[in-house]
């Protein structure tokens, strides 16, 4: 075991190592005031550049979340099937009955994926994988929600394949379906890409692991995975400053991944957590070998004493600094019971994993580490951690002066040729090409292939439940405002999931706005974390955890407020869950929901205009959460055979979505409808609208039930014929449809080939 015989020893720096001075801490994106709060922490002495280092990522905003966490504390964070509050472990986990549990959790990997698109995605799919099997949780699902600028410039192709492949390639290796997402295009995230990956997993309730160190001194710390190098030091710091022109020299802060090496991990882990030998497990992700090890410290309020010279690593030469601020890709940290450690080293080696005891606990609350003979650590743990002396802030606020004046949208009057132009545009045509590059399927659990419904079904293996998985957000409607888009982010992802005819149980959330030092980006933020609480309460849906990105700019601009929200829900049935393609003709076609809808930050306002401009429709809360109930409960009945929520395009553009997703692309429509066929009808959007198909058989029943249930429903028609449209006023034709739809986003690309 290494030996701390450094307890009486102040700290002193390696030979190597540059003069801690006011431009060197402000070089780590500390501030005067947090480095004077440093030297106090510390008894009063200047801190060693380990030190420093230390500090600088465990209180930037990636880790210490020192600008948000006030505000995320506001929101709905226990309760209902939440086994865990949020925060407390590396993901939220939620009750599914028959003692199992989902993990489920949503991070970004957006600056990253700026500087180095391929790996930036394929180590963001590989650390939100180790954050869910770190639970004990066989990860069974993978989704993700990407952003770039407009799709015929160079650089964003080039952003796009190399995130894309890096996606599919690491989530491919290690065997992980990816089944669901989303793919949007605007000229707002044009510098800056957006890359939230979201995972998924199942565990026992009883077989949870914990990132904890305990309470007993003298247990092992072990290091398992890959040796350490100096990729991704200060990934951390990176992600918590805007990106510049400087910052595409910045790929050394960019991890390297092994998907190979993540599968060894899941396993190795996961056979660890069938032993008693753990006390807890950490994955060494954001500030590495750093963060996990003074988290899991704090989780208890112990302690952590490591021998820097026993952790292995690819490069020669690695200071101290660089050993504890890598980001070196699949790697743990496991604290095992003192005497069961040969099991652990035993469980590791037969996966042909390096493990090596780097340290052990102690009692005293300081987090020390020594190299070359000498100390080169010694800091209080709960001054790294949250609850503890990191810094928590409440940033300034400015609200606009007033709403901008609306733009005059342009309403389309050939309703054939805009439904065409919609249906083939870069931010509504078909998912195929980003898709095909994903194997959705391995593992035989997935019953949706991706875009048959508006969210994805996965089975849980052993028995007969389903769970259904969304993500979703519309930064342009947060633009217009903050509140009012957040609470309609909610709703859109958790009707997707009722679509489906599942239970909405917990939310998860990747916050990605820009520089919170700026008073009315500030603003926007506390904005929608208030409209996300709204929805959350009304909605039964607490917040199991997530992320917070904050710093999403360039020179030119900051990205639209974009808090994507990942949901997750529960079937208990899963052949009583629905896709949104036409099953059959004949049946009536439904719409549930209020007739209010706007151009405002709708997709056909943005192929106009190119900017959202005037006042959203207003969601009401309690109607919605009535209208997912009913959706729910009359799937489960077998009353709704397809359904599907109404987004991006409005109307029209969901009808013919579900006639391209029948059996065969063989069922169409052609409405029928008493009132005059209107564009903004058609094209304009609103929250709370779904349209559902029902069979003639109970077409009046259903009609009864929505009334008296308070959803208002108009009957606009029958499934049957050869296209899509209003039986008296236009239509398109199902090979028009699959035309613009199949190939609008490769085109979008400049990859669709005119003469295949």
């Amino acid at each position: 075991m290494p030996q701390d015989t450094y307890i009486d020893h102040t700290p002193s720096p390696m030979p190597s190592d540059p003069i801690v001075d006011l431009e060197l801490v402000k070089a780590h994106q500390l501030s005067d005031e947090e480095y004077a709060q440093i030297i106090e922490l510390l008894g009063g002495r200047t801190p060693t550049f380990t030190e420093i280092g230390v500090y600088s990522v465990m209180w930037s905003e990636h880790a210490s979340y020192k600008n948000s966490i006030l505000q995320l504390k506001t929101l709905p964070r226990s309760g209902g099937k939440l086994l865990v509050a949020a925060g407390e472990e590396n993901a939220g986990l939620v009750d599914i009955g028959d003692g199992l549990a989902v993990a489920f959790k949503v991070e970004s990997h957006n600056h990253p994926s700026a500087v180095e698109p391929y790996q930036g995605a394929a180590t963001g799919v590989g650390g939100i994988l180790r954050d869910v099997f770190t639970m004990g949780a066989r990860p069974i699902a993978c989704l993700n929600s990407l952003r770039f600028g407009m799709p015929d410039d160079d650089r964003v192709r080039y952003l796009v394949d190399g995130v894309v492949r890096g996606i599919g390639d690491y989530g491919n290796c290690v065997g992980i379906p990816t089944v669901g997402g989303e793919v949007y295009f605007d000229k707002a995230y044009q510098g800056n890409p957006l890359v939230n990956a979201m995972a998924v997993g199942i565990v026992e309730q009883d077989k949870v692991l914990k990132a904890t160190s305990g309470t007993e001194a003298g247990n092992p710390v072990i290091y398992i995975g890959s040796h350490t190098g100096r990729d991704g030091i200060h990934g951390a710091t990176f992600a918590s400053v805007e990106l510049s022109d400087e910052s595409k020299s910045r790929k050394s802060n960019v991890q390297v991944g092994d998907p190979f090496t993540e599968k060894l991990l899941l396993e190795a882990t996961l056979e660890l957590g069938e032993t008693d030998a753990l006390v807890g497990i950490q994955d060494m992700g954001a500030a590495g070998l750093t963060c996990s090890s003074c988290e899991m410290a704090g989780k208890d309020g112990s302690g952590v004493f490591m021998d820097l010279d026993l952790v292995p690593r690819r490069e020669e030469g690695m200071t101290p600094y660089e050993v504890l601020l890598s980001e070196s890709q699949e790697r743990m940290l496991v604290v095992a019971k003192r005497g069961q450690e040969q099991e652990v080293f035993d469980i590791v080696r037969r996966w042909d994993l390096q493990a090596v005891e780097v340290g052990h606990t102690t009692t005293d609350g300081r987090m020390r580490a020594s190299a070359s003979g000498q100390l080169v650590l010694d800091i209080p743990v709960d001054t790294l951690i949250l609850g503890g002396g990191a810094p928590q802030y409440v940033r300034e606020v400015e609200a606009p002066a007033e709403k901008a004046v609306a733009a005059e949208t342009a309403e389309p009057d050939d309703f054939a040729a805009a439904t065409l132009e919609l249906l083939g545009c870069a931010n509504i045509a078909s998912r195929r090409h980003v898709f095909r590059q994903y194997d959705h399927t391995v593992g035989a659990s997935t019953r949706l292939e991706p875009g048959q419904g508006d969210a994805a079904l996965v089975r849980v293996a052993g028995t007969n439940k389903a769970l259904s998985m969304a993500i979703d957000c519309n930064g342009r409607m947060l633009s217009l405002d903050p509140r009012e888009g957040a609470r309609q982010a909610v709703a859109e992802a958790c009707r997707n999931v009722a679509c489906s005819g599942a239970t909405p149980l917990g939310i998860t959330n990747c916050l990605n706005f820009g520089n919170p030092y700026k008073p009315k980006i500030y603003w926007t933020f506390t904005e929608a974390v208030a409209g996300m609480g709204e929805a959350c309460r009304a909605f039964g849906t607490p917040v199991t955890g997530g992320n917070v990105s904050f710093y999403n700019e360039n020179p030119s601009g900051a990205i639209y407020p974009t808090p994507v929200i990942g949901v997750i829900g529960l079937a208990e049935d899963i052949s009583k869950t629905i896709g949104m393609g036409f099953k059959r003709e004949g049946d009536a076609i439904f719409l549930l929901g209020p007739d209010s809808v706007s151009w405002a930050g709708s997709e056909w306002q943005n192929l106009r205009d190119g900017s959202p401009s005037g006042e959203l429709a207003q969601i009401n809360l309690e109607l919605e959460a009535k209208l997912q109930e009913f959706l729910i409960q009359n799937i489960q009945k077998g009353w709704i055979s397809a359904a599907h929520d109404l987004s991006d395009g409005g109307l029209m553009i969901s009808l013919c979505e579900m006639a391209l997703t029948s059996p065969q692309r063989s069922i169409g429509t052609l409405c029928e409808r008493e009132d005059e066929v209107t564009a903004s009808w058609l094209f304009a959007e609103g929250p709370s609208r779904v349209i559902v198909t029902v069979s003639p058989e109970v077409m009046d029943d259903f009609e009864e039930s929505a009334e008296k249930a308070g959803i208002p429903i108009d009957w606009i028609g029958t499934t049957g014929g050869n296209g899509v449209g209003f039986r008296t006023v236009f239509s398109v034709s199902f090979d028009e449809m699959a035309d613009a739809y199949d190939n609008g986003l490769e085109r979008a690309l400049g990859l669709h080939d005119s003469n295949s």
